[in-house]
């Protein structure tokens, strides 16, 4: 019975040195990995200090190392500054991305507009319009224009008046009247006729419009002179 206690108990220790032995080898191969990884690192650090110093040679870039030390400092100093320039960007980044939809929208609707705008024809009117203002300029003189600018309120006053239903009637009138008219084939009239055909109701009725006409045009000079 003890025979087979202590066997049990080599057993047990067999067991845990095996354990022990495994676990040995294994932060063996771990310490192999870790020394072959600094020398592999160690051997890139080396070549790239090697060309950082060749390149600044090359450039005649001196680097002092106060300098690169306050640099350091400055950048530790302000970490909390450039996690805030982070942050706005990484906001910036998230508009961009939300914002994005609805721009492309906004550029498609715009470009529709245009579109029907040049079906209905303005961007060839605006194209015409440029022969118009050129003729415009050259053919006005800066005095010119600037008679019209002190007259222009006087110009629209007049304009607005002859929008007005009535005049814009009688103006419809003569147009039509003169275009109803043959002008190569107008008869002559004697003085007998003419005072025959004054007789008439259309020619009283004329003659009462421009003898009223003129007594309006006569009594505004007055007012003028006066």
């Amino acid at each position: 019975m003890k025979e087979q206690n202590v066997q049990s108990q080599i057993d047990v220790l067999d067991k845990k040195l095996d354990l022990i032995l495994e676990y040995v080898n294994q932060q063996r191969l771990n310490s192999t990995v870790v020394d072959d990884l600094v020398s592999d690192l160690s051997i890139i650090g080396k070549d790239v200090y090697d060309t950082t110093v060749e390149e600044l040679d090359k450039r005649q870039v001196e680097i002092n190392p106060a300098e690169v030390t306050d640099l350091v400092v400055t950048i530790l100093k302000n970490i909390g500054h450039f996690k805030t320039v982070m942050n706005l960007f990484e906001m910036a980044f998230d508009f961009s991305k939300e914002a994005g939809p609805i721009a492309n929208e906004a550029i498609i609707d715009f470009t529709k507009q245009l579109q029907v705008y040049n079906q209905k024809g303005y961007f060839s009117f605006f194209k015409e319009l440029g022969p118009v203002i050129d003729n415009i300029i050259t053919g006005f003189t800066p005095e010119d224009i600037k008679e019209l600018a002190d007259n222009v309120v006087s110009i629209l006053s007049v304009i607005k008046e002859m929008t007005q239903p009535e005049v814009l009637g009688t103006m419809q009138n003569a147009i039509k009247a003169f275009n109803s008219m043959e002008t190569e084939s107008v008869p002559s009239y004697s003085v007998w006729r003419v005072l025959k055909e004054m007789n008439s109701p259309e020619m009283k009725k004329a003659l009462g419009y421009g003898i009223t006409f003129m007594k309006n045009v006569s009594k505004d000079v007055k007012i003028k002179e006066k």
